[in-house]
């Protein structure tokens, strides 16, 4: 919701979940909380794709000028998010990985696969990405070259 309310109006947010989390598809809570919480209110246009990650970026087209990988948190699942979505963001660009560094009275943990990911691939500057801002678990990296 905070997304969709900070992008330019006439922009559009998409939203990658399967929500498979549910024996029952058409009660399906999660999915409905979280769809009427994002649709409240003013803001860009909002897409939903119901699908994995994986699944969604095989047949994405878009340049992307702004990403958010916070999906599964296990390290080759961050990983294969990485570069699945990496390569459609525009020069400029920011990814956003959530729960991916430690914090002082933080809840991530050394082990925790988007930190290892992070520490392991980003913190050696791949070509072409820098660590523009931390704050929190979050760690923005920014794309400089297309």
């Amino acid at each position: 919701m905070a997304l969709r309310q900070a992008m330019h109006p006439q922009g559009t947010l998409y939203l990658v979940d399967p929500f498979h989390l549910s024996r029952v598809r058409a009660m399906n809570f999660l999915k409905r909380a979280a769809q009427r919480a994002v649709a409240g209110g003013p803001g860009a246009r909002t897409v939903w794709l119901e699908s994995f990650s994986h699944d969604a970026a095989q047949q994405w087209t878009q340049p992307i000028d702004f990403l958010l990988i916070d999906g599964d948190h296990r390290e080759p699942a961050v990983e294969q998010d990485w570069n699945d979505w990496s390569a459609r963001v525009v020069a400029g660009g920011i990814v956003a990985f959530h729960d991916a560094r430690l914090f002082p009275n933080g809840w991530t943990a050394p082990d925790y696969g988007p930190v290892r990911f992070i520490d392991r691939v980003i913190r050696h500057a791949p070509p072409g990405w820098r660590i523009v801002d931390e704050i929190d678990s979050l760690v923005f990296v920014s794309r400089s070259d297309a």
